[in-house]
């Protein structure tokens, strides 16, 4: 029977599409995809927790019918709307909810060998894609694009604006720092390490603050070693494994890292996670407290 509604379902809004295209526009996507789109967005549907903040950024959360299980603890959200799961999205629920739109995210891909969203863009829902952005200057692509598809260009430019400004504010110091300490920056703990090499906006920010990641050679996402970590020996260490119950402390009271130079002068710190791994426009917060982490002598505390 379910089967049959979701036929049924996506024949009449085959049927309905058809007959709307006056009423389309066509944008594309970030990932260089070409999809048509309503004039008029009334009803949204986010599926990564980086898009549902851009959303809320707009001021347009009122416009969300559904959203993904990570978006919940994001300010202001409406805890009562209907929660579609990150990785395997039910295509019946979020056909039935009848969006405008269906804003998705490259990291809903991960693990599948498909596209996990065709059924509802086969149902002649328009989805739009973001993939996972290697730069700042990508999340303020990602914040551009969101507010066109969904009607708030100028909005979307003025949250941009005051982003590149806190940027360029803390570079400007950023750029003047000679003795630029290391950074290891820990997105997951022991046994099974996690941080990340260039072409990640992580990394960017701490260059932007004027400090040099120990994985910059290494590319994207990497799993380090305890060993690589001791052997490059950094001044400085970032966490943003706050699921811990004392993340800094776990890091300090490691066998063999009392020998770093960050563990020696209690230079371990704890930033925002949300902030330090949402790539929208809360991640100039996680500028910010890297900046003040790494150098307090010029940022403050």
């Amino acid at each position: 029977m379910k089967k049959l509604l979701l036929l049924l379902t996506t024949l009449s809004m085959f049927i309905f599409s058809g007959c709307s295209s006056e009423s389309d526009r066509t944008v594309t996507d970030r990932e260089g995809t070409e999809v048509s789109i309503p004039k008029k967005i009334e009803k949204v549907i986010s599926t990564a927790p980086s898009n549902t903040e851009v959303i809320m950024g707009l001021g347009l959360g009122d416009k969300l019918v559904a959203i993904d299980t990570y978006s919940t603890d994001i300010e202001g959200i409406n805890q009562e709307l209907p929660q579609i799961d990150f990785s395997n999205p039910d295509a019946e629920t979020i056909i039935s909810l009848d969006p405008d739109v269906v804003i998705a995210s490259g990291h809903n891909k991960t693990g599948s060998t498909e596209d996990p969203f065709k059924a509802i863009s086969e149902a002649g829902i328009p989805v739009v894609y973001i993939p996972s952005s290697e730069s700042i200057e990508g999340v303020y692509e990602d914040i551009n694009f969101i507010a066109d598809v969904l009607n708030e260009k100028e909005k979307g430019q003025e949250i941009v604006n005051g982003m590149k400004e806190k940027v360029d504010e803390i570079k400007a110091i950023g750029d003047k720092i000679e003795d630029k300490k290391t950074v290891y920056f820990e997105i997951s703990p022991a046994p099974s390490l996690f941080s990340f090499g260039k072409d990640t906006f992580l990394n960017e920010m701490i260059e932007i603050v004027g400090a040099k990641n120990i994985f910059a050679d290494e590319e994207g996402w990497v799993s380090p070693t305890e060993e690589s970590v001791i052997d490059a020996n950094p001044d400085v260490i970032i966490t943003n494994a706050s699921y811990m119950e004392n993340p800094t402390e776990e890091i300090k009271s490691r066998e063999a890292w009392d020998v770093i130079n960050a563990v020696k002068d209690n230079a371990v710190y704890l930033v925002d996670k949300n902030a330090s791994s949402r790539p929208s426009q809360n991640a100039t917060k996680a500028l910010e407290e890297i900046a003040k982490a790494v150098y307090p002598e010029y940022y403050g505390q």
